[in-house]
């Protein structure tokens, strides 16, 4: 175990995060960058004391467990993890297995959501539930946060609720259907003791025909960007670009809708930004409760809003 390089490590890590990044409350203005030992402390569910002593190349030598409340504290990636365990003298191992799809939406995709003004944007986990998204994709899909989290699963609209599709055309169903099944499929292999995904599959399989015949030929497809067509009951239609950016560490997906410049599609577009900045939407938050990720992201920092009628 080398103290010193341990505590010049987790210094340093520590003071480039900010209270936001873990889902904290700002407060007041600080001296000093980064978060206090003391938060991180509490992140990692270890003693103030503690995680002081190992800053100042004293403490103990730190058990497996306690590296990995280090770990999730302070955000490391998978190669930080692994420099962090040989620093402490454990053999890094492989990441300790999910029981389930990642949950907590990381605070700089947070913040590229809020920042999207011209785009709407959301966040879907592995299960294909928005978890988060911005105003305009609010303006644009209804009230997600008006919505219980089963009902914000895309997967579930799209083959237990057909009726909610019907503003898409027959194709686009079809190439929505074949998307998510496959990545359900996909899910599967890497969650396969998650009983949120064991019980969403199963219970498309019982209540939609298309959905078991898909999955009976294991088609498994990758995102891909494209070109919809929709139809808002304000706007019209709309011609959108549907961009996909992937989020590795947390799988998850950014799903980004953007009208090309010049056209009614992006005066569609505007007239929806028009709305939001009007406050004619509801301002609620766009984070769904998580309640097993309290320190990722707090409702009250974001704003948000609707879900209607279109998938991705």
């Amino acid at each position: 175990m080398d103290r010193v390089q341990l505590a010049d490590f987790l210094r340093s890590r520590r003071t480039r995060l900010t209270p936001s990044d873990v889902g904290l409350p700002v407060g007041v203005r600080r001296r000093t960058p980064g978060l206090r030992r003391e938060e991180v402390a509490e992140l990692a569910a270890i003693s103030v004391d503690y995680y002081t002593r190992l800053e100042q190349a004293r403490g103990p030598h730190p058990s497996r467990q306690v590296l990995g409340g280090i770990q999730r504290a302070l955000r490391l990636s998978d190669d930080e993890r692994e420099h962090l365990f040989r620093l402490a003298g454990e053999p890094p191992g492989p990441p300790a297995p999910s029981a389930g799809p990642p949950g907590d939406v990381r605070p700089g995709i947070r913040h590229l959501l809020d920042r999207l003004d011209d785009a709407a944007a959301f966040v879907l986990d592995a299960k294909y539930e928005v978890i988060a998204w911005n105003q305009l994709a609010c303006a644009l899909m209804g009230d997600f946060a008006a919505l219980a989290a089963r009902d914000r699963n895309l997967v579930r609209r799209h083959f237990l609720n057909p009726a909610a599709e019907s503003r898409f055309s027959a194709a686009q169903q079809r190439e929505f259907g074949l998307l998510t099944a496959g990545h359900l499929r996909s899910a599967t292999a890497r969650y396969p003791q998650d009983p949120g995904l064991t019980s969403l599959i199963d219970e498309l399989l019982r209540g939609s025909d298309e959905f078991a015949e898909i999955w009976a030929t294991h088609h498994v497809d990758v995102e891909r960007s494209r070109t919809k067509i929709l139809v808002h009951p304000v706007v019209g239609v709309l011609e959108v670009d549907c961009e996909v950016l992937l989020v590795p560490e947390r799988d998850q997906q950014v799903i980004i809708y953007t009208a090309a410049p010049g056209t009614p599609s992006s005066e569609g577009f505007q007239r929806l930004r028009d709305d939001v900045h009007a406050g004619r939407l509801a301002n609620r938050a766009h984070l769904a409760d998580r309640a097993p990720h309290t320190f990722a992201e707090r409702a009250s920092d974001v704003r948000g809003g609707a879900l209607g009628h279109v998938g991705t």
